[in-house]
């Protein structure tokens, strides 16, 4: 009877760990269900590079003020606007600059009427070189240095910006064999920053924190104004969290942030 008793309370407990292994086989099933759930009600957005630490900045503040998060992507706005064509998933594009959003516009992948300017970018000539870039841009002309960096002229305005700088100047063709490219302004930035190139052409917001290198910020006169406009893209067009993202993005809570990392938020007069 001792071993009747022994053998069943034994299929019992295998029952019961057959039971509560599936409970929580079920249980890590369902968590990992609703991460997928909350990860797809993130609000997609691709953002120039240049823009990374305001967007942060601004996704962050949005978040607390609507509780929508946003699943922010950072890039080339040339690479950018491929993928979108090519339909990848983004709700919302932030560009670098005016052209792509009102190509979009055009190939009616846009929703009519949305694209916006919303801000101003500023071209500076930096150096992780606390003394190399002088007050009015004279190194250039010196040329006493190896690699200078800048973004593709192909994919990232900014870099448009630096050529259309250095060709103003009357620099280009002796400082063309120096020029270092990378595929954004952010590598371009990283060129600098780590020291594979001296100095380089760069978004102003992606120094204007830093109190260690030296910069030269270029006369918007040099190059064409740097107009970045913001469109809200047709997959977003039934979401509400993409719509809120884009009235948040005007607001005097966000245009403070932007100014904060030194853009223009309205084109000069």
């Amino acid at each position: 009877m001792i071993y009747g008793h022994v053998k069943t309370a034994a299929k019992h407990s295998t029952c019961l760990a057959r039971y509560v292994g599936k409970a929580v086989f079920l249980a890590a099933g369902f968590a990992m269900m609703a991460s997928a759930a909350a990860r797809a009600a993130d609000i997609p957005v691709a953002v120039a590079a240049n823009f990374t630490a305001p967007a942060k900045e601004i996704a962050t503040a949005f978040r607390a003020k609507t509780g929508y998060t946003v699943a922010l992507s950072f890039g080339a706005s040339g690479q950018f606007y491929a993928q979108i064509t090519q339909g990848a998933p983004f709700e919302v594009f932030l560009s670098a600059d005016e052209a792509r959003p009102k190509k979009i516009d055009a190939d009616g992948l846009a929703v009519p009427g949305s694209v916006f300017t919303y801000a101003v970018g500023k071209l500076v000539l930096w150096s992780a070189n606390p003394h190399l870039v002088d007050a009015n841009g004279m190194v250039l002309h010196d040329g006493g240095f190896t690699h200078v960096a800048i973004g593709d002229p192909k994919s990232a305005p900014f870099g448009t910006a630096a050529i259309q700088t250095m060709k103003a100047l009357k620099v280009y063709d002796q400082l063309a064999p120096k020029i270092v490219t990378g595929q954004s302004i952010t590598q371009a930035y990283q060129f600098v920053a780590s020291g594979n190139a001296e100095l380089g052409f760069v978004s102003l917001s992606q120094v204007v924190h830093d109190k260690k290198g030296s910069e030269w910020i270029v006369p918007q006169t040099l190059y064409s104004p740097i107009l970045q406009d913001a469109v809200l893209l047709k997959t977003g067009a039934q979401d509400p969290g993409a719509k809120a993202f884009l009235t948040f993005l005007q607001s005097p809570a966000a245009l403070k942030i932007i100014k904060n990392y030194g853009y223009d938020t309205k084109p000069a007069s």
